[in-house]
């Protein structure tokens, strides 16, 4: 697969400060067939001069701007523009490890079913200091509910020059069919990904509804749909967090939340015969989704809504201390609840240096 062109789309918006790594480290692949995309979503901070002055004498590189419109429309300008059997997406602020392509493609070498790859992620903080070598199955809280042989049918060790199995020593690819297992949450992160061009064009563009927050599940998910994949069990990207403008920044969860209900919920109507959980599952699942919503609602002091979704929560599983709690929390006076819950969010951030550094 050396020669295969692989399309790389970064979406950016106003990300001058830390594009150009992200860019260098998608032309600094081992599996030098590429042509990377940056697709800027209306920047008005220096991003093309920045581009141009760093990047522009490489034929391998192209520079597409149009206005803002988020990042589902840039991904989706990306697609259109790209010409590669295979293409990869990666947001402005994360970084590849130099193999990352490499690997990927003997996965799915060794996997002709599959048309996507993806695979776990480090994570680190706004200073570059390593919060977790293992990240995907702490973002992606769906991974509690299966172990990696439960989702797979397939293992294999991959097979890799001496050279890279020096450097990142075994690689394991885990190959099966995995759209019941997507219904319970996301597993798949955007950046790690390597779809094959006919799975892209079989499931078509990202879903400009569902907004800028949440939308790659709603994509990902169609992508296990439509046939088997391979997940890599190797961090093979740098993950940013900490950065205000990151989309998956805490101000965002109460859409991303919404946008994951939105999502399942017509499939659980339509497609029940392909979805393969079980009843208690599924009512663990939908009750965790109205109790995380209901408490989002509460944050944002939308008591009455969140007690909608509280007493919704309980249908699906009535016993849940917690969400009871927040039930009862929700008829307090504001000030009080407000006092309450600030005491909360000081308590868990004391306790999240302790936490991190235990799952390092």
């Amino acid at each position: 697969m050396t020669g295969q062109l692989v399309s790389v789309i970064i979406p950016t918006f106003n990300r001058a400060y830390c594009i150009e790594r992200c860019v260098a480290s998608a032309l600094a692949q081992t599996h030098r067939a590429v042509e990377v995309i940056v697709v800027d979503d209306g920047s008005h901070d220096g991003t093309a001069a920045l581009i141009e002055k760093r990047f522009g004498k490489d034929p391998r590189m192209r520079y597409v701007y149009q206005e803002n419109r988020g990042v589902s429309a840039a991904r989706n300008t990306g697609m259109d523009q790209s010409h590669g059997e295979f293409v990869a997406f990666l947001d402005s602020d994360d970084i590849w490890k130099p193999w990352k392509l490499q690997i990927q493609l003997a996965a799915l070498k060794s996997f002709p079913a599959a048309g996507m790859a993806w695979s776990d992620m480090e994570a680190v903080d706004p200073e570059g200091h390593l919060l977790h070598r293992n990240y995907l199955k702490i973002m992606y809280h769906a991974y509690r509910f299966f172990t990696l042989e439960q989702l797979f049918k397939q293992v294999v060790l991959l097979d890799l020059p001496a050279s890279l199995a020096s450097e990142v020593g075994t690689a394991r690819a885990y190959f099966g069919y995995i759209y019941s297992q997507m219904i319970a949450g996301n597993l798949v992160h955007t950046s790690t990904v390597l779809l094959r061009r006919d799975r892209m064009l079989q499931i078509g563009k990202f879903n400009l509804d569902l907004g800028t927050t949440g939308e790659d599940y709603d994509y990902h998910l169609r992508t296990c749909r439509e046939g088997p994949v391979v997940f890599v069990d190797l961090s093979t990207i740098t993950y940013q967090t900490g950065f205000e403008d990151r989309l998956t920044h805490a101000k965002y969860h109460l859409h991303i939340a919404s946008n994951y209900h939105k999502t399942i919920l017509p499939l659980l109507q339509k497609d029940k015969k392909r979805i393969h959980l079980s009843p208690q599952l599924l009512s663990t699942i939908l009750a965790e989704t109205h109790s995380n919503i209901g408490r989002l609602l509460l944050d944002a002091n939308r008591a009455r809504q969140a007690r909608g979704e509280f007493l919704e929560s309980l249908k699906y599983k009535l016993w849940q201390p917690k969400s009871i709690a927040c039930l009862l929390l929700s008829f307090v006076p504001r000030a009080l609840r407000e006092q309450g819950m600030s005491g909360y969010r000081v308590v868990r951030t004391k306790l999240r240096p302790a936490i991190q550094k235990d799952e390092l």
